[in-house]
């Protein structure tokens, strides 16, 4: 080959790749969100949540933003440090569960009331909407708030001592996620014992504890099952839950990436809870069948009488928020309940 024709092939290639290497470059995506939480990579938080949420993201930004996941085996996987990464910009975004560390969200606190919450759609949805008629004060001043949700109704896990009767839970140890939830189990006579997820197995095992209160999906996803002989459902009480963002991430985001956020974020995801909860729950419950556990299903009656037998830790409880800083928390609570009763009434009329 001559040698200005050799030149001329080799110009040619040069070019060819140059043009191939910056149309890979369009695809790649220009900004990075990192979202962090406190759970396995295996949990519904990841695979169906956080996952298709980046993904939507992506797609509406036409590859223009990739989230980066950091799940509990991650060095930012500590439970009471997701919010704390967040405001300091550690971490762009963060799933976490609003009870731990106490005290962070007094006013939210008051969807995890004893026997507010029977379903993880309507007790998402109120949660949410409290925060959007500024009924939650300061709590979230922080943050951009993408959504809040709650699961369904807890359970009562025990070891070896059935709980079938109130009278059942005195002087056990039970873990607690939450100050609302430990008050519950105090004026019951148990013990509460506060606990990271990650913890809650090695604890069973040792017999620190002696049961818990959760969901079918968080003793499926620390495997406590395997330990575990009974399962007492009387949707007792409710976790609630944060996704934020940081506030100066968020500002700092190109108009169409912040447009799309909120697309995909708010009312539209809050939406989603109640579906993936039936499903997680349908797994975690499977998963006790499969070990032999007795399910033991206090009725509706038996549960009112439970409600009722509540109430004075409610009114203390309220009260005591008070003292924390909340306005207002009887009128919280007050619009808790008529939201509560307006969302079970439109999801779940035909349910008994």
């Amino acid at each position: 080959m001559k040698p200005m024709k050799l030149r001329n092939t080799l110009l040619g290639l040069l070019a060819g790749a140059t043009i191939l290497a910056s149309a890979g470059m369009a695809h790649a995506a220009d900004i990075t969100l990192k979202v962090s939480h406190y759970l396995p990579p295996s949990h519904g938080f990841q695979k169906d949540f956080l996952e298709s949420w980046g993904k939507e993201l992506s797609e509406k930004t036409n590859g223009k933003v990739d989230v980066k996941i950091y799940d509990a085996t991650s060095a930012f996987g500590k439970v009471d440090r997701q919010a704390d990464q967040v405001r300091a910009g550690v971490m762009d975004m963060a799933v976490g569960l609003n009870g731990i560390p106490r005290d962070r969200y007094p006013a939210a606190s008051i969807i995890e009331l004893p026997f507010l919450v029977k379903y993880a759609d309507s007790g998402s949805e109120t949660l949410w909407t409290l925060y959007k008629e500024g009924l939650l004060g300061t709590d979230y001043n922080d943050f951009k708030v993408l959504g809040l949700f709650t699961h369904p109704g807890g359970l009562i896990h025990t070891l070896d001592n059935p709980v079938r009767t109130l009278d059942d839970l005195k002087g056990l140890r039970l873990r607690t996620p939450s100050p609302a939830i430990s008050a519950m189990l105090e004026s019951f006579g148990a013990s509460p014992v506060g606990l990271p997820p990650a913890a809650i197995y090695e604890n069973l095992q040792k017999g620190n504890i002696e049961g818990l209160v959760a969901t079918w999906d968080l003793v499926n996803a620390v495997k406590a099952n395997e330990l575990l002989k009974y399962h007492t459902d009387a949707a007792a009480y409710t976790a609630g839950f944060y996704f934020v963002m940081n506030q100066k991430k968020y500002d700092s985001l190109p108009d169409d990436v912040r447009a799309a956020i909120d697309e995909i974020s708010g009312d539209v995801l809050v939406g989603k809870f109640g579906d993936w909860w039936n499903k997680w729950e349908a797994v975690g419950k499977a998963d006790a069948e499969k070990h032999g556990n007795e399910i033991i299903t206090i009725d509706d009656a038996t549960r009112a009488k439970w409600q009722e037998a509540s109430q004075p830790m409610i009114k203390e409880y309220l009260a005591g928020l008070k003292e924390k800083g909340v306005s207002d928390p009887d009128a919280i609570y007050q619009r808790a309940q008529a939201l509560i009763a307006e969302f079970d009434a439109k999801y779940h009329a035909g349910d008994k």
